[in-house]
């Protein structure tokens, strides 16, 4: 009877630890890095967009604009992909005699972000995030910038749902249709000259100029 007991109380623990379950429905995404295209600039560079991080409990944290962190409201609509971190894939969280839990290290970023300016292009909702793997320690390093942070998720992401893909691409299907259609060579050079600047200014930025991308 005492070890039918205490085989229950083990079951209750083990579930216990266990994060909570994601449902995308609610916006609960616990432990996870989420994403979602940019209104505009995403149309013409898809892989482009705004990203957060999520609590335990799976709300959804992003920072949003100068001194602000969104919480519970992601800025530029629901989550298209997302990326769940475990636990143990982070150094800080792993250590047996560890004193900082995962909301407490989005905690810390959240209230050093909320002095912070917004810039598009030096600190970002990218830094934010980079800034709180960095605490964390994630995949055994503290080297998180903007650059491998986008690539992570670009390569590693997972689709919500299939009407995520449709909402993610359909507008830049469109406008590049157009734009192949009006404006053909002119069009392509454009695009192309826009992403590959935008591109190198965060590779220079991140990691010849280490000052300017602030995380």
């Amino acid at each position: 009877m005492d070890s039918a007991v205490a085989i229950d109380c083990e079951l209750m623990l083990d579930r216990s630890s266990l994060p909570n379950e994601i449902d995308a429905k609610r916006a609960r995404f616990p432990c996870c890095i989420v994403w979602t295209p940019l209104p505009v600039l995403s149309w013409f560079i898809p892989f482009i967009g705004h990203i957060g991080i999520c609590r335990e409990d799976g709300v959804i944290l992003d920072f949003a604009g100068p001194n602000f962190v969104c919480v519970d409201n992601f800025a530029f609509g629901a989550a298209a992909r997302f990326i769940q971190i475990r636990k143990e894939q982070c150094l800080l969280l792993s250590e047996p005699d560890k004193e900082m839990t995962w909301d407490d290290a989005i905690r810390k970023s959240t209230q050093e972000f909320q002095h912070k300016a917004y810039s598009l292009f030096t600190c970002n909702c990218h830094s934010f995030v980079a800034n709180n793997l960095n605490r964390l320690c994630y995949g055994g390093r503290n080297r998180w910038n903007v650059v491998n942070l986008a690539v992570l998720i670009f390569l590693k992401g997972r689709w919500v749902n299939k009407s995520a893909i449709i909402r993610s691409y359909l507008p830049f299907v469109i406008v590049f249709s157009l734009g192949i259609l009006l404006g053909s060579r002119t069009f392509l050079t454009c695009l192309t000259a826009f992403s590959f600047v935008l591109v190198c200014w965060f590779i220079v930025g991140t990691y010849c100029l280490k000052n300017l991308i602030q995380l």
